[in-house]
């Protein structure tokens, strides 16, 4: 069996994974000055596989007083998205297709691209007609963790999902971000070169 998940992984990163160097690469050049980057590993709807992206810091919103990753009550990662590239997620039921309005623009490499910006929220929340219940049968008023999905500019709900195994008794969260750090800062984040 473990050898069926080597050879699994290595076919995966080797060949379907075709951003998994580059990405790679680029959060090691990054780690030294920033001193915190992050890996976002997950199975991309669209793709249809696993891709394993480079987040920056300051792309990726985390409660200061938090020690990892696992306990903070809320992570946003800010996701810039091309017009087409949002139409077609719509039109394949991935996102709801609500009207947004005009996207915004993005200055990166000097030019000025149209883009939207997405808060994808990773949060626990108690929502009504999915409450968490007890043996009794009653709610139990404890928070479950989703996946929130907003666009900045309208303020519009694109997507919520659920984020935890539908067969988890315990409803832990799925945990799609690895923290890479250059030195242990004083909070979260951890201490770069420029520090």
């Amino acid at each position: 069996q473990a050898q069926r998940v080597k050879d699994y992984m290595n076919y995966l990163i080797m060949d379907q994974m075709k951003e998994y160097e580059a990405e790679f690469d680029s959060m090691l050049f990054h780690l030294p000055l920033a001193g915190s980057t992050f890996k976002k590993v997950y199975y991309d709807v669209p793709l249809g596989r696993v891709v394993s992206k480079f987040v920056p810091a300051d792309e990726l919103i985390v409660p200061y007083t938090a020690t990892s990753l696992d306990d903070a009550e809320a992570v946003i990662h800010t996701v810039k998205i091309s017009e087409n590239e949002l139409r077609k997620q719509q039109v394949s039921g991935f996102y709801s297709d609500v009207e947004l309005g005009p996207p915004g623009t993005d200055t990166n490499g000097g030019k000025n691209e149209p883009v939207y910006t997405l808060l994808e929220c990773h949060v626990n929340l108690d929502l009504e007609g999915f409450e968490d219940v007890g043996q009794d049968g009653e709610p139990t008023g404890i928070k479950l963790p989703y996946l929130v999905t907003v666009d900045e500019g309208s303020r519009k709900v694109l997507s919520i999902r659920r984020n935890y195994a539908p067969d988890d008794l315990k409803k832990t969260k799925i945990q799609y971000f690895v923290h890479f750090k250059f030195l242990p800062g004083l909070g979260f984040y951890g201490f770069g070169l420029i520090h």
